[in-house]
């Protein structure tokens, strides 16, 4: 009898658990899917409206000026007054950033873009932080299980990017609706994960005292800074997202030579993280700690990146070659692709037994800080090495090796870093 009786409680837990991903997956993969329709056409947004290849990273500049500037803000609004309700603003405040793209008005494109910065940090702090505390809060589920969700919420992500690519280049190349066709598609998802967050998800109850804005971040810095383990995590997340952030810029350019189908290349890249992501699930079932997988993810990056880096210097060496050479190129991105698929559910299981419940959001939103400066800095700089007298191709070929060399090196500090990081294993979770 004592055995059915926990039989019994074990399906009950089981079936809650897969209740919980379900009410988070609902909402969060719409939210993802939107983002994701944006991804192939907006430098071509920005490109056919007649902005220059420096105005255009201008634009990109703003977005990631704007999550830095207000991403902690949002971070720990979050924590403060509630992450459904943030999660609900970022389909409101997403859909307007879409809308802005039906407009020429440079200034309106940059409205939109600063809107979208702002909506990028609710995506990639508040959605995440909400699951892990009804994970381990309410319900109390073992921690080692938060692996399987991040790791099905990138693989069911790679299936939704794919998904979103050949959506919107049937919208753009086949059915000639343009370029803005992806994100007005994008708005109705977004309104229906606002709505589905509403009324599938309860608010997170977390216990932050009386403390105010003020005194709540700093606490977060303190936190940050008197804790090893979160200082070279959020570091390593900072580092390799600012490599990928300065890749999604780059790689249209760089495969212009080509005239591709943006949106089967952007599809291209998401079955790539699907692999990844599938690479991670199977290596974690075999004993290999997130710790060692962020490590092969990290040194798979590097390798894709030199390799770029030579490969841009070649086909600025051999200009007769740049068929053959972009085609090199889109093979190695593909490759980095595998690498940002083991990435996210590594760093993100990293995140849940690292930072503290009560801060959770803003912590996770103040690691963007260095990664949107790194970013910014990044993008100015391509910005003015333009040869704007010069062909379009051998330009971003000069201009893309020094970038890749560039993130060549961030990768390097960001792997020393990741060898250095070791949890405590006596302990799930560090407590600042």
């Amino acid at each position: 009898n004592y055995a059915l009786i926990n039989e019994g409680k074990f399906h009950e837990r089981y079936e809650k658990f897969h209740e919980l991903q379900r009410q988070f997956f609902a909402v969060y993969f719409l939210a993802t899917f939107s983002d994701w329709l944006q991804g192939p056409y907006i430098y071509q947004v920005y490109s056919n409206y007649g902005y220059s290849e420096p105005q255009i990273a201008l634009l990109y500049v703003s977005g990631f000026f704007s999550s830095m500037v207000f991403g902690t803000g949002v971070g720990m609004l979050a924590d403060k007054f509630g992450r459904k309700r943030l999660c609900i603003a970022y389909s409101a405040l997403y859909a307007v950033s879409c809308l802005t793209k039906l407009s020429p008005n440079f200034v309106i494109l940059l409205i939109g873009r600063i809107l979208g910065g702002v909506c990028t940090s609710i995506l990639f702090s508040t959605f995440e932080a909400w699951y892990i505390y009804q994970h381990v809060q309410k319900y109390h589920f073992p921690h080692e299980c938060i692996n399987l969700t991040l790791a099905k919420a990138t693989f069911y992500n790679g299936v939704l990017a794919i998904g979103a690519g050949v959506v919107s280049n049937v919208a753009v190349e086949w059915c000639n609706w343009g370029p803005v066709s992806p994100f007005m598609i994008a708005v109705p998802c977004l309104l229906a994960s606002g709505v589905l967050a509403k009324y599938l998800w309860e608010e997170n109850n977390i216990n932050t005292g009386s403390l105010t804005i003020a005194s709540y971040k700093c606490t977060d810095m303190r936190s940050i800074f008197k804790t090893p383990n979160l200082l070279k995590l959020g570091f390593i997340q900072s580092l390799y997202e600012s490599v990928m952030y300065t890749f999604v810029f780059l790689w249209t350019p760089v495969l212009e030579p080509l005239k591709p189908p943006l949106g089967i290349v952007f599809s291209c890249y998401m079955l790539c993280i699907m692999i990844g992501s599938s690479i991670y699930s199977f290596l974690i079932a075999n004993k290999y700690t997130s710790e060692k997988l962020l490590k092969y993810s990290l040194i798979t990056a590097l390798v894709s990146l030199v390799l770029l880096a030579g490969t841009m210097k070649l086909m600025h060496i051999y200009p007769l070659s740049i068929g053959e050479y972009t085609q090199l190129a889109f093979v190695l991105f593909l490759f980095y692709e595998l690498s940002v698929g083991m990435y996210f559910p590594a760093v993100g299981y990293l995140r849940s037994q690292i930072i503290p419940e009560e801060y959770r959001a803003s912590i996770a939103s103040l690691y963007r800080v260095p990664m949107n400066i790194f970013t910014c800095l990044s993008l100015f700089w391509l910005k003015n090495v333009a040869h704007v007298d010069k062909d379009f191709a051998l330009d971003t070929a000069i201009s893309s090796h020094k970038a890749f060399v560039t993130c060549s090196a961030l990768l390097v500090v960001s792997l020393i870093l990741c060898k250095m990081l070791r949890r405590d294993a006596d302990t799930e979770k560090i407590i600042v």
